[in-house]
């Protein structure tokens, strides 16, 4: 076969391929040959069909599985005789030619870019040194303490981290507020669980009040014809409940089904609740600055192919997390462009490093990632053995694992520098 290549832009390739007419022709009467054997045609025995009549009969339809087939395998070979790398399926145009001159088509598509991975020693990353105090452990009990609280009903002036059980009515020039409406919703002073104005007049009201109230809504509030509006508002309170939190003692633990170690089981169980939270914290956040390094310091292009693909992909898992079936329903395309891209150049850069610095997947980490995957679960050890010998769990944890060897070689690779700072400070950022 004769083959062009044409380079059109950067990453899109026009390839020519012009199969001879005697391949096809004699792929097209060892096809006839076959077909004839077992043919039926009226007026003939099976078998004794004479070739120009199966030609006749069946020339056309043979021509065209033939030239389909012809083309699929060309391009393949094509594509490794020009040393050509596709990212994605190619656009085919077949070309008019007489019989006797052979068949030829033109295939369009794009190929991966090259790519020479720079200023990976200059990618800077800071490192969290996360110190976790008695005080921040004592907040994290003080939380479940909170969690477990009861509610008794006072016959006082509500103040703070009391709840204010009220009715509430909200109209803008006279008019109902979407979501201004509600009853009986008790609202826990100092939480921040409505609007600072709101919040801020329901200090001091006693059960059997009633009471009206402007609230400002602020400039970035999500629905826009609130936005910087004085909105009117009126409530009725129906009583006054003071918390009342469970002893800090064993009885604590015991609320938390810790029978043995009582107190001190509780606190060690939520220092290391909160280690294992902060290193992975740690841990995604030197992930992310290490990948915006490397995408920063590498420009590239990247296949349209490739980036319609990972729209198509998020499109859809948005539509699953939303319960949409009906595509028409779906998010529009353009949401996810700007991620998409992302995706795809990340995708392209960590691969071209994995394969630079040929790394290869940890067995043992990828072990260590499906014990955790399976820590919560009575049979655990067991569990880690199916899930192991599961191929499509396997297809996805170990791409993982070798993504975060890519990001330890990278942060190794570049700068990194150690920044203290407290466990509050830091899981609040």
């Amino acid at each position: 076969m004769l083959v062009t290549v044409e380079s059109t832009s950067t990453l899109e390739r026009r390839m020519r391929v012009e199969l001879p007419a005697e391949r096809i022709e004699k792929e097209i009467k060892s096809r006839l040959k076959s077909v004839g054997r077992t043919a039926k045609i009226k007026g003939f025995r099976p078998g004794k069909v004479p070739p120009k009549v199966v030609r006749q009969r069946y020339g056309g339809q043979v021509r065209q599985e033939v030239l389909s087939e012809l083309m699929q395998k060309s391009y393949s070979d094509a594509v490794i005789q020009e040393n050509l790398n596709p990212a994605g399926g190619p656009k085919i145009e077949p070309e008019d030619l007489d019989d006797d001159k052979g068949f030829a088509y033109v295939a369009i598509f794009e190929v991966f870019p090259d790519i020479t991975l720079q200023a990976l020693d200059k990618i800077k990353v800071t490192k969290p040194e996360v110190e976790i105090t008695d005080e921040n452990c004592d907040d994290m009990i003080h939380n479940l303490r909170k969690q477990k609280a009861t509610w008794s009903t006072v016959d006082r002036e509500g103040k703070e981290s009391d709840r204010v059980v009220i009715d509430f009515d909200g109209t803008l020039n006279g008019e109902p507020i979407k979501g201004g409406k509600g009853k009986e919703v008790p609202i826990q002073l100092g939480e921040g669980q409505m609007m600072p104005d709101f919040e801020k007049a329901l200090y001091g009201v006693k059960a059997g009040d009633e009471k009206s109230f402007k609230v400002k809504f602020p400039k970035n509030y999500h629905v826009e014809d609130l936005v910087s509006k004085k909105v009117d508002f009126k409530i009725n309170v129906h009583r006054i409940e003071e918390e009342e939190l469970p002893p800090l003692d064993d009885t604590l633990a015991e609320l938390y089904e810790m029978k043995e170690g009582g107190l001190e089981t509780l606190r060690a169980d939520v220092y290391a609740n909160m280690k294992r939270e902060a290193k992975q914290r740690v841990s995604a956040d030197v992930k992310e600055q290490a990948l915006n390094g490397l995408v920063d310091a590498n420009p590239i292009e990247i296949p349209n192919a490739l980036k319609q693909q990972e729209i198509n992909s998020m499109q859809q898992e948005a539509m699953r997390r939303l319960g949409i079936e009906d595509h028409d329903k779906a998010p529009p395309a353009e949401n996810f462009t700007e991620a998409a891209e992302r995706r795809v150049r990340l995708g392209l850069l960590v691969r071209q490093l994995i394969q630079d610095n040929n790394l290869t997947i940890d067995s043992d980490r990828v072990r260590v990632r499906v014990e955790e995957m399976c820590a919560d679960y009575e049979n655990a050890d067991d569990m880690v053995a199916t899930y192991m010998a599961n191929e499509q769990i396997m297809g996805q944890v170990e791409p993982m694992v070798l993504e975060e060897q890519a990001v330890e070689w990278l942060t190794e690779t570049g700068i990194v520098k150690a920044k203290k700072i407290n466990f509050k400070e830091y899981m609040t950022s």
